[in-house]
């Protein structure tokens, strides 16, 4: 069956539950009497688990569930409202940008995404730097990744690792990394940027109005910054 959000989110919780135990996916169908292969396939969110067979698997890790419910994306909502009542310096501090950027300085790149959003100060979550790197500098991230104990997204499982680093292999454009998450757009040219300065130190960034017709994450989020802002006649 296709996955849901809901049904990614169960799966996820499982694993996250697990690794906190350090089970491994074997003890802890045995001790859900279920088999391995559904608690792979439920952590994965291919297969929606029955509501026995996850109380079973959250109680055999101490754990139960507790539902609620909410308007749709009102937890994003409220963490846009947070972020908009932050001071951007602590914001940027937070994300460990400037680090990130100086250890990367010898790797031609611009910032794009939700990290260029948030630095032209748009209160959108950040989780992970987000740059523009051309095709011919690949090797030049790659070697980067090599050094500072890269691992890529690996969609399959749900984590990190197991994939090969460089950015002409398959998969999403993604690494963790000793310095934080690198989220890359991949291009034959880097797109044009303007420069934003906060703290004397100069960043260049993707415009806002570039983002919400080339970046769909960010877009997302900036037109729905947008659209509150108009709803609240702010």
């Amino acid at each position: 069956m296709p996955s849901t959000r809901l049904v990614t989110l169960l799966g996820a919780t499982v694993r996250q539950q697990r690794h906190l135990r350090e089970l491994s996916q074997r003890q802890l169908a045995a001790l859900a009497g279920v088999s391995q292969a559904a608690v792979a396939r439920i952590e994965r969110g291919e297969r929606a688990p029955t509501i026995p067979v996850l109380e079973r698997m959250l109680a055999a890790m101490d754990v139960q569930l507790a539902v609620g419910m909410e308007p749709l994306d009102a937890h994003l909502d409220a963490r846009m409202d947070d972020l908009a009542a932050r001071p951007l310096a602590e914001r940027i501090d937070e994300l460990g940008l400037d680090r990130l950027l100086d250890r990367l300085s010898d790797l031609p790149q611009v910032l794009t995404g939700s990290t260029a959003a948030l630095l032209q100060g748009a209160p959108v979550p950040v989780d992970a730097l987000e740059i523009a790197v051309r095709w011919q500098d690949s090797k030049v991230l790659t070697r980067w990744l090599e050094r500072n104990y890269g691992q890529r997204w690996n969609a399959r499982w749900g984590e990190f690792g197991g994939v090969w680093l460089e950015p002409e292999e398959p998969g999403e454009h993604r690494w963790s990394t000793r310095y934080g998450e690198i989220r890359a757009t991949m291009c034959d040219e880097l797109p044009e940027t303007i420069e934003v300065r906060h703290g004397g130190r100069g960043y260049q960034v993707v415009p806002l109005v570039e983002l919400e017709l080339t970046e769909p994450r960010a877009g997302e989020l900036l037109r729905r910054y947008r659209d509150r802002q108009l709803a609240s006649g702010s």
